[in-house]
């Protein structure tokens, strides 16, 4: 079994406060995700938690009538929504009357066949608000809110979380998944033609001609190898209405279905926040990471030198994933293409990498004697006991007292320690922490200074 992050979508026309709901149910985040300094974000996405349940949660804010193309624009973005979220919120205003495309919206969630939630949102404006009224719109499920108050949000929050599904049933093959990622034009389908050795995907010189994942599937050292391109991830002003706005959620969609992925950075554009939003909800979903350099070919004047003078200037950019390789490929002359294959199979290699409850014991107890956790006046956290659980993701739990006051600093330390000590290139590691007495009833108890 393997542990999917669902997708949550809010829907809805122009206006109607989907971005403030996004904003208010981040806020109500029990983790902060991605505080790492270099990582972008911006208001598209961001992976929440409530109630110890992760899911991805996506704006659709921008959504405008678009006059004659308006039922096009919204069938289109419904559709893409519906093929990736779990879920689909539509959103309405409780003080305007329902419109007709508050309906069309509704009609094309509900056809989607996926679980759809209705908020009628602004309920603060229109204190008489009846929510029996817009039972019309063909959705049973429906909850009040004013994001501006903060009122109604629990509730929604409660009622989605104990709907997003807690695990996903992965079929157990031997596949390696890898996800093709990246901007618009930095030559990602020709990567995937490259290494599938056929014209499957188009390639264009014209920005963003991907707006699906194309999937191919290789043979590799024997090895089965499924290779997803996706559409190019725009920065979120320059995402068009229609199409391109949920090319954003297919990438989402794919980084969650692979093993591995590859972030393509054009070697001719290296310094874009963009590359690090994209490096940072990769990390964020716990996967393997190469850093990509694509278009070498296109570096007329080079020499020996030229890519160790590069390659400092790279991984500066993504700081927040020092263990993320970097290699420099062209997808025209096919240098270090067929390498790519290599790099992955060792990536998800060092994903299934196990270390005994034993060793990890006995590193965590070097690693605190050598710097304990600083902590508040009269507590201070106290760490005994870690074990490596089963999920895809190497993801290491550390039992003790006071873990909440842990300084990001001091996790930071320890994920250090660990790949010295173990490794694991290639691959987001994942650290939680629970009090003993909570968890783990039976484990020793937490040794003093």
């Amino acid at each position: 079994m393997s542990k999917k992050v669902p997708i949550v979508a809010i829907v809805g026309r122009a206006n109607v406060g989907k971005s403030s709901l996004f904003n208010t149910i981040i806020g109500h985040r029990e983790a902060i995700v991605a505080n790492e300094p270099g990582t972008t974000r911006d208001s598209i996405m961001s992976k929440a938690t409530f109630s110890g349940q992760d899911f991805w949660l996506i704006d659709t804010a921008g959504m405008k009538d678009a006059e004659d193309d308006f039922e096009f624009t919204i069938q289109e973005q419904i559709i893409q929504a519906a093929d990736s979220a779990d879920i689909i919120m539509v959103m309405v205003e409780a003080d305007i009357m329902i419109t007709e495309e508050d309906r069309r919206v509704a009609k094309l969630a509900l056809k989607s066949k996926k679980t759809v939630i209705l908020i009628v949102n602004k309920i603060d404006k229109n204190v008489h608000v009846d929510l029996d009224d817009y039972r019309k719109l063909g959705i049973k499920e429906i909850f009040g809110t004013s994001t501006t108050q903060r009122s109604g949000v629990e509730e929604l929050l409660e009622d989605l979380t104990k709907k997003l599904p807690k695990a996903s049933i992965k079929v157990e093959d031997d596949r390696l998944r890898i996800a093709i990622l990246g901007r618009p034009n930095v030559g990602k389908s020709q990567l995937f033609n490259t290494l599938a050795k056929k014209q499957q995907a188009i390639v264009a010189d014209k920005a963003g001609t991907t707006r699906d994942v194309n999937r191919t599937i290789i043979k590799y050292a024997g090895r089965e190898i499924e290779l997803l391109d996706t559409a190019g991830i725009r920065k979120n002003g320059k995402i068009e209405v229609g199409v391109e706005k949920f090319s954003v959620i297919r990438s989402l969609a794919a980084i969650e279905q692979a093993d591995v992925c590859f972030l393509l950075i054009d070697v001719n554009d290296l310094t874009v926040q963009l590359d690090q939003k994209i490096g940072g909800i990769i990390k964020d979903a716990g996967k393997g990471m190469a850093l990509v350099v694509s278009k070498w070919d296109s570096v007329i004047e080079k020499d020996a030198f030229t890519r160790d003078d590069l390659a400092p200037k790279v991984k500066y950019q993504f700081e927040f994933a020092p263990w993320a390789p970097l290699i420099f490929t062209s997808s025209v002359t096919g240098q270090n293409v067929s390498k790519l294959f290599e790099l992955a199979l060792e990536i998800d290699t060092n994903r299934h990498k196990k270390v005994t409850t034993g060793e990890l014991n006995r590193w965590l107890r070097a690693c605190v004697d050598a710097h304990p956790p600083a902590g508040l006046k009269n507590s201070y956290p106290r760490l005994n006991y870690i074990t490596q659980t089963d999920d895809d993701t190497p993801t290491f739990k550390v039992f003790g007292s006071h873990t909440k006051l842990l300084h990001w600093s001091y996790k930071r330390y320890l994920e250090r320690q660990l790949r010295e000590k173990y490794g694991f290139e290639g691959t987001a590691v994942k650290f939680y922490f629970s009090e003993k007495h909570e968890h783990q009833p039976n484990a020793p108890k937490p040794r003093g200074r």
